[in-house]
């Protein structure tokens, strides 16, 4: 592991750092911040998987969440969001595929397949690293994320229910399989059968038997994407007809950015602080 940049912040420090992915065969690069208590103690971790376009910067510079990860005594994770480099294949035209769109899952068609496993990335290589050089307690994960990233939350926590102990997001795309800003990326990464996307579909995997204890989602009304990229009633559907407590909370005059998710973003931490901490009966 390589240090890009380190810096203290709110008591804990915030890092960047490079790895050597065997997982996407490309460096790639995440963001770590650990909170003072890190220096005594093992602490909890909350995952956070970004957007369409984004990288791990852009939660680390616009979030806001250290204040209150420092006091909650959180570890926050921020892993990109695709794999990176020359050499990775791409759509450079298309900025809803392709790097910056990797969609958290492990891709089976060529020529993507051999690099865009960004599920394995995050659930098999980075926890490991994180646990080796942190002061990371990963019995207890937590998980949340941005429109791809919400989706990517969701997903992982559906599929990882007995790992992640809180799962959030923010205007998820809550069924990827029938959105037209995500359909077309599941088709090149998975092939052609929409069956093979009912595994990366929240909404699918519900229906087809998947639970999770609780989730936490914030929508903002003024979402531009909202009537045909994120629609959460779906999500609210679903988890209806499968007895999942669902909180959605749609916040008015928000619109998609990280106005919007810095706003209410420490009152997702402190909604997955409080179940990370919950003591077993």
């Amino acid at each position: 592991m390589k240090i890009v940049s380190e810096a203290k912040a709110h008591g804990g420090r915030q890092g960047v750092y490079t790895i050597e992915s065997e997982a996407c065969g490309c460096d790639m690069t995440f963001a770590v911040f650990t909170p003072p208590q890190a220096k005594e103690q093992l602490c909890p971790v909350v995952w956070y998987l970004s957007g369409l376009t984004c990288t791990h910067a852009n939660v680390m510079d616009k979030g806001e969440y250290r204040r209150m990860a420092a006091e909650l005594g959180l570890i926050v994770v921020c892993p990109d969001v695709s794999p990176r480099g020359d050499h990775v294949p791409d759509e450079p035209d298309n900025w809803q595929f392709g790097k910056g769109a990797g969609f958290y899952l492990d891709a089976t068609e060529a020529p993507w397949a051999q690099h865009y496993r960004m599920e394995t990335h995050i659930l098999g290589e980075l926890p490991a690293l994180v646990a080796n050089h942190f002061a990371a307690d990963l019995t207890r994960q937590s998980i949340m994320g941005h429109s791809m990233g919400g989706h990517g939350a969701l997903i992982l926590a559906l599929k990882n229910a007995d790992r992640f102990k809180s799962c959030s997001a923010f205007a998820p795309i809550v069924q990827p399989s029938s959105a037209d800003w995500s359909r077309p990326a599941l088709e090149k990464y998975l092939g052609a059968d929409p069956a093979r996307w009912r595994r990366h579909d929240a909404t699918m995997l519900i229906e087809d038997g998947a639970r999770f204890s609780e989730f936490l989602v914030d929508q903002g009304s003024a979402d531009g994407f909202l009537e045909d990229g994120l629609r959460p009633w779906l999500l609210t559907e679903a988890c209806e007809k499968a007895g999942i407590p669902l909180t959605l909370r749609m916040q008015e005059g928000y619109d998609h950015s990280y106005n919007f998710i810095s706003s209410f973003m420490e009152d997702h931490l402190v909604w997955h602080a409080d179940r990370l901490n919950q003591k077993k009966a």
